[in-house]
């Protein structure tokens, strides 16, 4: 397998989907409901949100040659909504769900854990990694990813006791800070390659 794909595609992922700053807020979204149906919120935003980003890593080029759109442009264009996402990590955000929603699939599933900027990277990852290994290596880190931000969901309401809210939220400015790194990179990389061409 290549590490390096699943490396990038772990730890970006793991950055934007923030399990640690998404626990107060899922905490909060299924507060009125029992332990199992708490657990089965978090299985199926983790279960929808993981297909639906699986999806564009593998079939997202596709639409890619149909629109005629370069990787390089789509690199500028994640690394801006990353960026967005980053902005939002940093200021905080309110996803206090409307009446009649389905809080599994929105906001948990999307956009809290595929949001735009997820599905934007794992489509660059993709590209940037051609091949059956690569594109292996960037599926395993998403269902890796996946699967620890599931842990995290499913822990919530024990760490949302034993972590004080003000260190969640410190967390979530550094990975916001992290994050906004990552998406000045993707421009970077982006321009580098048009001015070579």
């Amino acid at each position: 397998m290549q590490w390096r794909p699943f490396g990038e595609t772990l730890v970006t992922l793991l950055v934007i989907m923030d399990p640690a700053g998404n626990a107060p807020v899922f905490v909060g979204l299924t507060s009125d409901l029992p332990s199992r149906a708490r657990a089965r919120a978090a299985i199926g935003a983790v279960t929808a949100a993981t297909f639906l980003i699986v999806g564009f890593a593998l079939f997202g080029h596709v639409i890619l040659d149909y629109l005629r759109v370069s990787l390089e442009s789509l690199s500028i264009a994640g690394g801006l909504l990353l960026l967005l996402v980053a902005l939002e990590m940093l200021r905080g955000f309110d996803m206090a769900p409307q009446p009649g929603q389905n809080i599994v699939l929105v906001p948990l599933a999307t956009p809290l854990l595929a949001g735009p900027g997820a599905i934007a990277t794992v489509m660059v990852l993709a590209r940037r990694f051609p091949g059956a290994e690569g594109r292996l290596a960037v599926v395993l880190g998403i269902v890796v990813a996946a699967l620890a931000v599931g842990i995290v969901l499913l822990l919530a309401g024990s760490l949302a006791r034993v972590i004080p809210s003000s260190l969640l939220q410190f967390l979530t400015r550094v990975f916001g800070l992290l994050l906004s790194a990552i998406a000045v990179q993707l421009m970077v990389d982006a321009v580098r390659a048009l001015v070579r061409q």
